[in-house]
């Protein structure tokens, strides 16, 4: 390999788990002594959708599907060292994919071993151990068109002749490492691991070979790794439960009590608003038999990650957190360039927030506008919506005369994202807004402006009827978007610990 290439020899690696393997889990085998992380296996399809975002408030890079929700998340820490691993069943498309992620990780891994039906459905996973001619064409494929080495995980065939004659293939398209799982597609963890065979393998290919599935009977703690590495002859050692169960068992100086190892993970899933429920998820496979006491309990009823830094007594690290990306926000917005127009595709941008105090109460933008496509003889606007789950913000884009717009900045309410696309459009078409102190453009008729009528007594007990709902509405969605944390709660006090790493910006 390259100089400055990801070494696979002799390293202890956090092995790829579905729900498991997201940015907190990553960051936390990394601090307790991984010296690789794979992420969770990504469907080449679904990835092949996204689009690469530069998250300037998490600092991270994130890769968004259609729908907003973020696939993969990664940072500068992992960068050198996080192994992104696909389900593909086609070499274009694992390419394509490949060439979207590779400046931002350290190596491609391709999924040849899951036994799961959503894997093996679709033709990926332990499906492809059947067809080595897609596996060749695959690899190859990868091999030849990044930059960054290419690795794949498999498990063994039902002989060992078998399993020898696809390694062997393997190794020939150029790959930099191959990780084993000892066990056949149709066994699961209940059953023996086979080291014999992955210690052939070992023998029969010049590329590192990394043992894998040895977690439930031969690693329990740090020192049974070496152990694992010499029964298998394997170069390097990956590790899936034993460390979901307690990733400190990557540490020499472990292992730590679980307690302080899921205070040390919630940290980075609150740091990097990780999603409640995969959260949940992960503290639940860590405290295994204790799922069901208090604590436990406590952690299946939450909803919000609020609400697991309440199980855990982290009330006060939640509350800096979310004032420190607050800030970070407002300050990203306040730096922004209001007036600079950006294509995404085929919208039109602008980072615009939608100021209600800068419009008269009965006039707005998408008043404006409607008026304005009227007078043009245009099909009114339409506007789609979406929302973000990290923080249930929204964007809304506006389509007039076959042309879309759309800020890039996010608003608390569903009304204020249409007013905000509202503004694009207009700024962009050069048309009035209706701000206050603006000249009057004739658009809204002097009625409307003025907001007289012959009837004035009733409409202003109207105003006020649609005021308040405003007002009801924004503080619903400022809740929302506050993911249900409740800002009158007061943290307890709580005991320093000494010796503990902390997460810092």
């Amino acid at each position: 390999m390259a100089a400055g290439r990801l070494s696979f020899s002799n390293i202890t690696a956090l092995a790829p788990m579905v729900r498991v393997g997201t940015l907190p889990m990553r960051l936390l085998a990394l601090d307790y002594g991984a010296d690789v992380v794979y992420c969770e296996e990504l469907i080449d399809i679904k990835m092949a959708q996204c689009h690469r975002v530069v998250n300037e408030v998490l600092e991270t890079v994130d890769f968004v599907a259609p729908d907003e929700r973020v696939m993969f998340r990664t940072c500068e820490r992992e960068k050198d060292r996080v192994i992104f691993q696909m389900g593909t069943a086609d070499p274009d498309r694992a390419l394509t994919v490949a060439r979207l992620v590779e400046k931002d990780v350290a190596a491609v891994d391709v999924n040849m071993g899951c036994p799961k039906e959503y894997s093996t459905k679709g033709g990926m996973g332990a499906a492809l151990l059947s067809d080595p001619d897609k596996i060749e064409a695959i690899l190859k494929k990868l091999v030849t068109g990044v930059s960054i080495p290419v690795t794949c995980k498999i498990r063994i065939l039902p002989s060992l002749e078998e399993t020898i004659s696809l390694v062997r293939r393997i190794e020939e398209t150029g790959v930099a490492a191959v990780a084993v799982h000892g066990r056949l597609k149709e066994e699961r963890p209940r059953h023996p691991l086979h080291c014999d065979y992955i210690q052939a393998v070992a023998r029969a290919v010049s590329i590192p070979v990394i043992a894998n599935g040895g977690s439930l009977d031969l690693v329990k703690t740090n020192g049974d790794i070496e152990e694992f590495r010499r029964a298998t002859g394997a170069s390097s050692v990956m590790l899936a439960r034993a460390a979901m169960w307690n990733a400190s068992v990557f540490s020499d100086q472990g292992p730590f009590p679980l307690e302080r190892v899921m205070e040390d993970y919630l940290k980075y899933a609150i740091r990097y608003t990780n999603h409640a429920f995969n959260t949940k998820y992960c503290l639940c496979q860590m405290l295994r038999d204790k799922v069901e006491s208090p604590l436990g309990k406590q952690v299946q009823a939450a909803q919000t990650n609020a609400e697991l830094s309440e199980a855990y007594g982290l009330q006060e690290f939640y509350r800096l957190t979310q004032e420190r990306l607050q800030a970070r926000r407002d300050a990203l917005q306040s730096g922004s360039q209001p007036d600079r127009l950006v294509m995404d595709g085929d919208v039109a941008t602008m980072a615009v927030k939608f100021e209600r105090r800068e419009y008269p109460p009965h006039i707005t933008p998408k008043m404006f506008l409607l008026e304005w496509s009227r007078k043009e003889k245009l099909e009114q606007p339409q506007y789609e919506m979406v929302q973000r789950s990290q923080d249930r913000a929204f964007q809304s884009t506006v389509t007039l005369a076959e042309k879309r717009y759309r800020s890039t900045l996010w608003e608390k309410s569903k009304k204020f994202a249409e007013q905000a696309a509202a503004v694009v459009c207009l700024r962009v078409l050069g048309v009035p807004e209706g701000r206050i102190g603006e000249e009057d453009s004739g658009l809204v008729c002097k009625r409307k402006r003025e907001g007289k009528t012959n009837g004035a007594a009733e409409e202003e007990a109207s105003k006020k009827r649609h005021t308040a709902a405003d007002l009801r509405q924004e503080t619903d969605s400022s809740k929302a978007g506050n993911g249900g944390r409740h800002a009158a709660d007061t943290p307890p006090e709580q005991p320093q610990r000494s010796g503990r790493a902390r997460i810092s910006f």
